[in-house]
């Protein structure tokens, strides 16, 4: 974070949300964490070419997690791969990635920064400063058969649940 922000950056779900600094006579608005999460992991999985995030073990615990009733009510499985943190006006993202076989690595990274940093700015109205993209594997078509579904994050809807 850079010297613009005054309080400690947030990097946690249950961590204090960040302050816009829109105070009104009407009320204030703040945004957590998680919602900063979420909403970098959903841009991050619009691109094509990103098969999964998360390293691993992460991978591994979220499918063990969705078999689980009630495991993934939480939303955790959302941002499995993705961290952030989160000033009052600014906010970094760190995102793990499995991408396809055959995807050109340094044009994905470009695509997911540029719909990462679109999506959060626009939804949140922090400013993104960085996202820092890691790749940790890349898929096979052939893995599939011993891999489960659960493994691979679900596409997205672009359904809003009120």
């Amino acid at each position: 974070m850079t010297s613009s922000t005054s309080s400690s950056p947030a990097t946690t779900p249950g961590a204090a949300p960040a302050d816009l600094g829109d105070a009104t006579t009407q009320g204030k608005t703040s945004i957590a964490a998680s919602v900063v999460q979420k909403i970098a992991g959903i841009a991050a999985r619009e691109v094509s070419g990103v098969y999964s995030m998360g390293s691993g073990a992460s991978r591994a615990f979220g499918a063990l997690r969705e078999r689980i009733p009630g495991g993934s009510a939480t939303g955790a499985s959302n941002v499995a791969g993705v961290a952030v943190e989160v000033g009052e006006k600014q906010a970094a993202v760190d995102l793990d990635l499995v991408v396809e076989y055959g995807v050109a690595i340094p044009d994905l990274s470009k695509a997911v920064r540029r719909n990462v940093i679109g999506a959060v700015e626009r939804m949140t109205g922090l400013e993104v400063i960085e996202v820092n993209i890691s790749v940790n594997d890349i898929h096979l078509a052939g893995e599939d058969d011993d891999a489960s579904d659960a493994d691979r994050a679900p596409a997205p809807t672009g359904r809003v649940v009120e």
